[in-house]
């Protein structure tokens, strides 16, 4: 008998959550979240730091990984807010690019100086929209303290 009331339970749960989520995608438009501009780029800056933080313990795993989310970070960016300079957003393609060739190759090298190309262009994009006060650099230390940075054994 416990076991019954527990599934009439368990059923009941799943049920009035799947009516809550029918509901919530019947939402117009005005009603879904939008990220501000500001967390989509404090989102970039983190993932911009990891990316350095993962190429400099060479896991080209990880840090193909944060490029990735950074690049798609950048897309949101640019397709919420159409009112960021395309061109500023276009720009970075090419580090992105540099970026990913040099992952592809693990060479450290190369990553460092295409990093240091997007960060340059993350600060010219500040600049021309008035913000140069955001200035993005290379991290100083390892702000994610409970990260391990480096390749995991497979």
């Amino acid at each position: 008998m416990k076991y019954r009331k527990w599934v009439a339970g368990v059923v009941l749960a799943c049920s009035v959550i799947s009516l809550a989520a029918a509901q919530s995608l019947s939402r117009s438009s005005r009603d879904q979240y939008l990220p501000r501009l500001g967390d989509i780029m404090n989102l970039i800056q983190v993932q911009h730091a990891k990316l350095w933080l993962s190429g400099q313990a060479k896991n080209w795993d990880l840090a193909g990984y944060e490029l990735l989310q950074l690049r798609q970070s950048l897309a949101d960016a640019a397709i919420f807010y159409s009112g960021l300079p395309v061109d500023n957003v276009t720009t970075l393609a090419q580090p992105i690019q540099s970026i990913s060739d040099a992952i592809a190759a693990k060479d450290g090298k190369r990553f460092a100086s295409a990093l240091t190309e997007l960060t340059a262009g993350c600060n010219a994009c500040h600049a021309s929209m008035d913000r140069g006060y955001v200035a993005i650099r290379m991290p100083a230390d390892k702000p994610f303290g409970n990260q391990d940075f480096r390749p995991q054994g497979r």
